[in-house]
């Protein structure tokens, strides 16, 4: 029989929604049991250049114990990012239109730690940064299930949730774990453009946009780059197919609103120093500026112009090797387009 919830997990929930936290659930402190197909994901190589990092401390992954000793409970919170994304060439994944929120959700978790320990619980917190498998711990505390594109879907906010933790010594009424509710519905497989996801629930994210995108560290593979389409940084293809994120509310987080961008022929002329001035605090700042006019070069290939073509060129020679080759393929692209187009309007003879 499930037990009354303790009047500090009411209080609790309130105060996470006062500091702008859309959800808050409780999960027991307990091993999860995906440890091993996480294991088993990373020896199939589906982490790509991730495995490194991913596989340091892999085993105390799935127990949050190993990073509180003494945790009781897990306070798993979450915050709507989701808003339309601003016509533009070049799409920003949604997540990272704004302000980085490894900035934005910490101090909201600090306080919460600080209004935990007025209430005599010690306290570890988590922004997807710590060795802590977050999905598991979000669904045992009833913010949604696994969707077959490997995101968290909530019924009410979709996929569209970053996802952050608090380890508590405090023992708080537990939530009941969430169902799955999608059936047979494959639209995530099918948007994917590039067969990252081969199977329902199975990512390899060597063929994943976002991965390519943002974490890959080399030259984006050729047989892939024009599958990238105009796709500038990450990807929401399986995101904005996903049934249940169609009635998201645009996010009441002021940090998130969209971070004005200029056009992606101006990028390529930037230095250092620009890149930086201009995405400082944001998602795309850990690119720095070789990846990011990679990604450009990479778009205007897809999407670019004759007009594109200048500063495509000026790339083309930056002493940077990744980014003088993703520019001359762009260049190789468009040209070989407009000769095609040229051919196609000839008149007959």
């Amino acid at each position: 029989m499930r037990s009354m919830t303790t009047p500090l997990t009411v209080q609790l929930k309130a105060e996470a929604a006062r500091l702008g936290f859309d959800l808050c659930g409780i999960a027991p402190a307990r091993a999860v049991a995906d440890g091993d197909y996480f294991q088993g994901w990373l020896a199939d190589g589906h982490a790509g250049d991730m495995a490194p990092w991913l596989a340091k401390n892999s085993a105390c992954r799935a127990d949050p114990k190993s990073l509180l000793a003494a945790a009781q409970s897990v306070i798993v919170l979450g915050l709507n990012y989701y808003q339309p994304s601003p016509a533009r060439r070049g799409k920003i994944s949604t997540y990272a239109l704004g302000r980085d929120y490894h900035d934005i959700i910490p101090p909201k978790l600090d306080a919460l730690d600080h209004w935990l320990r007025q209430h005599g619980g010690t306290q570890r917190r988590a922004v997807d940064t710590s060795a802590l498998m977050e999905k598991p711990l979000a669904i045992s505390a009833g913010l949604g299930w696994l969707g077959k594109s490997t995101v968290l879907v909530h019924p009410r906010f979709g996929p569209w949730l970053f996802l952050a933790e608090l380890l508590t010594s405090l023992t708080l009424t537990p939530d009941t774990p969430a169902g799955s509710h999608c059936g047979t519905c494959a639209r995530c497989l099918n948007a994917c453009p590039t067969g990252a996801l081969s199977a329902p629930y199975r990512l390899d994210a060597r063929r994943c946009i976002a991965y390519l995108t943002i974490e890959h560290q080399g030259g984006i593979p050729l047989t892939l780059r024009k599958k990238i389409g105009d796709n500038l940084f990450g990807c929401d293809y399986c995101l904005n197919a996903c049934p249940w994120g169609r009635r998201s509310q645009a996010t009441r987080e002021a940090a998130l609103a969209v971070t004005p961008c200029p056009d992606l022929r101006e990028m390529l002329y930037w230095d250092d120093a620009e890149f930086r001035r201009m995405f400082r605090g944001t998602p795309i700042f850990r690119l720095k500026r070789r990846r990011w006019l990679r990604n450009i070069s990479v778009v205007l290939g897809n999407i670019g112009a004759d007009a594109d073509l200048p500063a495509l060129r000026h790339a083309a020679a930056d002493a940077d090797p990744l980014v003088a080759e993703h520019a001359a393929w762009a260049i190789e692209q468009i040209s070989t387009l407009d000769i095609k187009t040229k051919i196609a309007t000839m008149p007959p003879h």
